[in-house]
Formats: structure tokens, sequence, C-alpha cells
């Protein structure tokens, strides 16, 4: 546990108390009152009621549309189920740079719908609604469609028998049953949302921001570094609350998964009604999921001659030092970098939590593992920036901050992937190697690897996936002469002109065809039965 405590101590609870310390401490001198202060800001109060409601309004939306494709997948059988699956998946693990950039290409000036009825939706929350049920839908039916598949049908099948409507015996037996899984899927969605940065800057504008994009404003264009601080200290708050309450519900939905196998639940569409609903969410999936995706690729490809990839290699001397080409190398690195350092520190908590004979305090550090995906990437890279500006960890201008700030999102999933698995080891396998002279190493060499090794390849597809599409904390840290994809995308997005916008489509869909194709690969390798992440 040496190392993944060091780490995380050092690279986000140094950089998190760093910025505690900067927005309530004055002269030395504690200020609390400051939070108020900021918080009773007009404008501020307008940037949290929005952040509230958006989330809100962007959780009901997405359980309504994604609660019947989580029957679907849990209840029918059909050709092509795992390909529908890893479509709906794919928006999920995009950066939600794409995702902004998707919508802005279906729904901003000259996208599709501007183009067939003149009709511009940017700038509107409509945009951003339409945009984060696209980033959350599979988050609602993997988290809830992997427990629906695990009911037993036949209790709510003697509902039926006993006289109670289908309606009925949903509301009184399935929905029960179903209440702690969709309460799971409903905090997750509206933690995303609430934090949400990529999409609400791409799609937002001037009009409409968020806690996050607040953050980065008051940080990047209005230098005001002690509001900033606040802002980040009132979101930690509020993400902790939802941390603690989505864990309560994590506990309550493993008590409910003793049921039976998921693939004896799955039958072929039967009757008109289950029909109509198959194609109903065929027709969400059409037009919600794919159809952004396709307008994205149609936009990058309006030059003649693949003109806006072309203009990739050529640097401009504006927007970049280098150009955008080099964001594609660059992010690679730095993904790769990432993915090793998820890996070493996400690989070694997962053993020590793993061990039979831990104690208390190892097994509390499980849950502080899982802190970095709630706390806003802004917050950390703003923590960075204020944190690791002096000796001897003066690492603003090194290039090695970007994967610092990736692996710590990496490291969770890491954990998440690999601990069920080293947990199912047979620990007298290991004795036995000992017993016979191995040493530990060769031990795990030898036992634990061979077991391990495909969830150490799902893990490491998506810290990888992960890092290549974070943009919140990297948009702080990033060199001018190195952008990563989603950092590089952004600035295109923000300049005008046609060319400025069809290089960002371009570098949108090459992040979204590795992303995707990331994906594909974990779904060859996944081990999980059920279909969750």
């Amino acid at each position: 546990m040496a190392l993944p405590v060091a780490f995380f101590a050092l690279f986000f609870a140094w950089p998190v108390a760093a910025i505690v310390a900067r927005g309530l401490k004055v002269d030395g001198a504690w200020q609390f009152g400051r939070i108020a202060d900021v918080v009773m800001q007009p404008d501020i109060r307008h940037v949290l009621w929005f952040t509230t409601w958006q989330a809100l309004a962007s959780t009901a939306l997405t359980l309504v549309l994604a609660l019947p494709a989580a029957y679907v997948f849990a209840r029918l059988d059909f050709p092509g189920k795992q390909l529908l699956r890893a479509v709906v998946t794919v928006p999920f693990v995009l950066p939600t740079v794409v995702a902004g950039s998707a919508f802005l290409a279906l729904v901003g000036h000259g996208g599709l719908l501007d183009q067939l009825w003149g009709v511009r939706l940017d700038t509107t929350v409509w945009a951003i609604l339409t945009a984060h049920v696209f980033f959350n839908y599979a988050v609602v039916v993997r988290t809830v469609g992997g427990l629906w598949a695990q009911l037993d049908p036949r209790q709510e099948e003697a509902a039926r028998m006993l006289g109670a409507s289908p309606v009925r015996a949903w509301r009184k037996v399935t929905l029960p049953a179903l209440a702690p899984a969709v309460a799971a899927a409903a905090l997750m969605v509206f933690l995303f949302t609430f934090t949400s940065f990529g999409v609400v800057q791409i799609l937002g504008g001037p009009t409409f921001s968020t806690l996050e994009v607040e953050i980065y404003r008051q940080t990047s264009e209005v230098f005001d570094l002690s509001t900033a601080a606040v802002l980040t200290l009132v979101q930690f708050v509020a993400v902790g609350a939802i941390l603690v309450v989505h864990a309560w519900t994590v506990r309550r939905r493993e008590s409910a998964l003793r049921l039976v196998a998921p693939e004896s639940t799955a039958r072929r569409p039967r009757g008109a009604g289950q029909w109509v609903l198959f194609a109903g969410v065929l027709v969400t999936v059409a037009l919600l999921l794919v159809l952004p995706l396709a307008v994205l690729v149609r936009r990058s490809l309006d030059a003649p001659g693949l003109g806006y990839y072309r203009a990739l290699t050529n640097a401009d001397g504006g927007t970049f030092l280098v150009a955008p080409v080099h964001a594609v190398w660059t992010s690679l690195q730095y993904a790769v970098a990432a993915t090793a350092i998820a890996l070493v520190i996400g690989g070694l908590a997962a053993a020590a939590l793993a061990r039979r004979d831990a104690g208390r305090l190892v097994r509390g550090f499980d849950a502080l593992l899982m802190l970095p995906l709630g706390v806003s990437a802004v917050t950390v890279g703003f923590g960075f920036l204020i944190a690791l500006d002096k000796p001897p960890l003066d690492l603003r201008q090194s290039w090695f901050l970007v994967p610092l700030a990736q692996a710590l999102v990496g490291a969770p999933f890491v954990v998440r992937t690999m601990l069920p698995v080293l947990r199912a080891v047979d620990g007298r396998l290991r004795e036995a190697a000992a017993v016979l002279g191995a040493s530990p190493w060769r031990v795990w060499r030898e036992v634990d690897l061979p077991l391990v090794r495909r969830a150490l390849l799902v893990a490491a597809g998506f810290a990888f996936a992960v890092s290549l599409g974070e943009f919140g904390a990297t948009v702080f840290i990033a060199r001018p002469d190195s952008p990563t994809l989603p950092v590089a995308v952004a600035r295109l997005l923000s300049r005008p002109g046609d060319l400025n916008y069809g290089q960002a489509m371009a570098l949108s869909t090459i992040l979204m065809v590795v992303c995707a194709a990331a994906l594909l690969l974990l779904e060859r390798l996944r081990i999980d039965r059920t279909g969750e992440f």
C-alpha cells in the first residue's frame, strides 16, 4: 500500500488541500466567511442553480430514455445484441469534447438541422441536456440492465397469475427490486452531469455555465484564484455528499444480486408490445447515439479530397505552436504513460485490498480510491497548478504532469477491474508455490499473473481510453507546444472560420475512432458476464 498511498496523498490530497487553503486563507488567517461572500454573489448563485437544475433534468431525461433499453438488453434476445451493446457503450468512453463536437455538428451553425430546416439549437439548454443523455445513456443501460437480467421473471409471472395487470405486476414486483440499481445509476448520471465541463464549454457558449466551467473561467480568464478555489471547495463538498449516497445505494444493490443467471432470462421478442418497444429502442439509439457521430464524421469530410485532414499537418502559427496532427502522437504518448502509472498504482492497491488479512485501514482506502472519479477534473488540474509549483516538486513545466493527472482517473478503473479477480484466486495455490520454494515475485508471476492477465488487459484498456479523452485537468496543465487531442479540439472550436471548425471535426473523428477501437477490444476481453462496466 505504500506506493498507492503516497501517490494519492501527493497528487490528489495535497492539491485539494492546497485549493482549500488558497480559498479560505488570507494573510495567514482562515477566512471562512469568504465562502458566504462568494456564494451570495448573484452570478455565482445563478451558476449554482443552473448546475443543479441541468443535472436533475439530464438525469430524469436519461432515465426516461434509457430504462426501456435496459429492459430490451436484459429480457430480449436478438441477433446482433453484442454489437448493439458496443454501439450503446461507445458514447460513454468518448471524451466529452467529442460528444460536444458531435452535437455541434448536428445542431450548430451549418449543422444538419441548420441545413435541412434552418434551425440552430447550440447555445441552448436543450443541446446540453441531449448531449448529456447521449453521454450517460450507457450508464443506465449497463447498471440497471445488469440487475434486471438477473431478476427471476417467474416472480412477476406469479403476480400476473394472481390477477395483477402487467403494469401493476411491474410496479409491485420488479420496480422495488430494481430500485437500488435505478438509484445508483441516477446518482452516477447526476454526478457526471453536475461536474460537466466539456459539453457545457462547447455547447453552452457564454450563456450557460456550470461550476466546472465557472472554475475554469475564474482561473484562466478572470484570474480570480480565490473565487475559483472557493467554488472548488463548494463542489468538493457537494460531490462528497453525492458519493456517500451513491456508496449506500451500491451496498443495497449488492445485497439484491443473489438471483438467477442472466443468460436464462432473455427470450426472443413476443407480442406486439415487445416488438414495438424493441423498435422504439432501435430508433432511439439510431437518432440519439448514432446520428450525432455520423454527422460528425460527415462534417469532417466536407472539404474536397480530405482537405480538413490534410490541414492538420500544417502549423498555422496561431492556434498551435505545432501542427495539429502532432496532438494525436502527443495524446497517445501521454495515454500510454498514464496507463502504465495507473496499472502500477491500481494493481498494487488491488493486490493489497485483495488480501484476506487486510486490516480495516487498508479496506477503508478502497473508498478513497474512488474520490478522483467524483471530484472535478478541473479541480485536479487547478490543484496541480497551485500545489506543484515549488521545489522539490516544481512540475509545472514538466510533460510528466499530464500523465500524472490522467493516471488519477485511470487508477480507480484498474482497481475496480482487478480486485474481484484477485479476490477469487485460491490462496492455497500461492501457499503451495511458496512451500515448493518459489519467491514472492515468482509466485506472482507463475500463479497470479496467468489468472489475472485478462483482467489486467481490460483494466489497461479502460485506463487508456479514459486517459486519452481526459480534458478537464489537461486543459489547465498541457503545454502550448504539446496539446492533447481534446485540448486541440477545444482550441480549434474556439476560433472562427470553416477551416478551424473542419479541423476540429477531423480531430474529433480521429479521437472517436481510437476510443471506439479500444472499446471493441474491451468487449472481446470482457470478463464480467453480467454486462456491467
